[in-house]
């Protein structure tokens, strides 16, 4: 299944089709109900492509979602990856049973710097397994990793068979970086897609992270993103 995403250029590109690429994103621990219903109604308004949510949260967000074309992605093993994969897998059948459509599961990055390459991969196989055909996608935290750890991460990820690899939690040493999306591009081609989130929070940064072969975008700041992007220059 190919990936990629096709965009316009820049100057013909419309605040619709790009929302339709952006994760809204809601992960500070301290959110509150009101805080969620308010990300949701703004991704109905804006017609964002999914929200981001912790997983106690996604049965909320599934029901205020139904019947709209706004998808509810959640986060497992977050931020930091080093739960047992029995937990994260647990933790993604909760989130599917709560409503979920897609995961973005933090890859063990202890284990794959300690180069146990077969514990990584079937730590995310049980994700996947467990996700029973909901979107994958495997935040391998580039911050943490030299360029030839990313390249690894990625090939572990595609054998999973996750669908997605994402650069970053936003609570890592570093967040999305055209480089590193380049890299992952070039590493996964048109085989898997990729979501760039970390630090975004301007258009003209989220339209290079396209550009160099992002298909999604996670990041707090959408509707700026997007208020920037229908602004007269």
């Amino acid at each position: 299944m190919s990936w990629c995403l096709c965009l316009n250029s820049c100057s013909s590109l419309t605040t619709e089709k790009f929302a339709k690429i952006i994760d809204h994103t809601l992960l500070d621990p301290s959110s509150t109900y009101t805080m969620i219903r308010n990300l949701c109604n703004e991704s109905i308004r804006w017609n964002f492509g999914a929200v981001c949510i912790n997983p106690v949260h996604v049965r909320l967000a599934s029901q205020l979602l139904r019947n709209t074309e706004v998808k509810v992605c959640t986060v497992i093993g977050f931020p930091f990856g080093a739960t047992p994969t029995k937990v994260k897998a647990f933790e993604t059948s909760l989130a599917i049973a709560d409503g979920a459509d897609e995961v973005d599961v933090v890859m063990n990055v202890g284990a794959l710097r300690s180069r146990n390459y077969d514990y990584v991969r079937d730590d995310i196989e049980a994700v996947v397994k467990a996700a029973e055909g909901a979107v994958v996608k495997v935040i391998i935290e580039t911050g943490y990793l030299t360029d030839k750890e990313k390249v690894r991460a990625c090939l572990i990820a595609k054998d999973a068979r996750a669908h997605f690899v994402k650069t970053s939690t936003g609570y890592g040493p570093s967040g999305a970086s055209v480089h590193d999306v380049k890299l992952m591009r070039q590493t996964v081609r048109s085989e898997m897609g990729i979501k760039a989130a970390g630090g975004i929070r301007h258009f003209k940064q989220a339209y290079r992270l396209v550009e160099a072969g992002a298909d999604r975008l996670g990041t707090s700041r959408s509707i700026a993103i997007l208020k920037e992007l229908s602004s007269p220059s």
